[in-house]
C-alpha cells in the first residue's frame, strides 16, 4: 500500500512588515507491506489475519516573502517506522461483486496508529479488481518539537493485483 498526499497554503500578511506574504508546504509519504494467514477460508467468504510494517516520511516547509524576513525558510522532517496487524476481509455478493474491509492497529515509533478500510469490489479479471469505498488512516507521532497527530480520511478508487 503506498500512500502520497501533497498540500500547501500562501496567505498574505495584514501589514507586510515582517513578511509580505507566507507560504506552508507539506508532504506526507506513507509505504504499508503486510503478510497474512487465512483463519476463515469459505467459498465466498475470507479473513486474515495480516502483521507487517508502516513507513511514514513527513515534511514540512514554512516561507517568507517580503519585508524583514524575506527568503526566510525553515524546514522540518521525519521518518520513521510502526509495526501494524490486524484484520482483512472479504465477502462475496455475486460472481464478480463483493465487500472488502480492513481494520489495523500499530505502533512502536509513533505512540499509536491505526488503519480502516471498507469498499465495494468489482473483479475485472480473476487478478485485477477495482474497488471503491471509504477510508481513515490516523497517526500519533511526536519526537522533540516535531509533531505529527494527523488522521486522514476519504472517499477511495483503487485498484487490487493479486500475485
Amino acid at each position: 500500500d503506498l500512500l502520497y498526499l501533497k498540500l500547501s497554503t500562501k496567505e498574505t500578511t495584514p501589514r507586510g512588515i515582517l513578511a509580505s506574504n507566507v507560504s506552508l508546504g507539506s508532504s506526507t509519504t506513507e509505504f504499508t507491506a503486510l503478510a497474512g494467514y487465512s483463519v476463515l477460508d469459505l467459498p465466498n467468504a475470507r479473513l486474515d489475519v495480516v502483521g507487517g510494517a508502516r513507513v511514514w516520511s513527513v515534511e514540512n516547509k514554512l516561507s517568507f516573502n517580503g519585508g524583514l524576513l524575506n527568503g526566510r525558510t525553515f524546514k522540518d522532517s521525519e521518518t520513521w517506522v510502526d509495526a501494524m496487524g490486524g484484520l482483512k476481509g472479504r465477502v462475496d455478493l455475486s460472481d464478480k461483486v463483493y465487500l472488502t474491509g480492513m481494520a489495523l492497529g500499530g505502533g512502536g515509533s509513533s505512540d499509536f496508529a491505526w488503519d480502516l478500510l471498507g469498499g465495494l469490489g468489482y473483479e475485472i479479471t480473476d487478478r485485477i479488481s477495482a474497488i471503491a469505498g471509504y477510508r481513515a488512516i490516523g497517526v500519533d507521532y511526536q519526537n522533540g518539537p516535531f509533531d505529527f497527530d494527523v488522521t486522514i480520511q476519504g472517499p477511495i478508487i483503487g485498484a487490487s493485483i493479486t500475485f
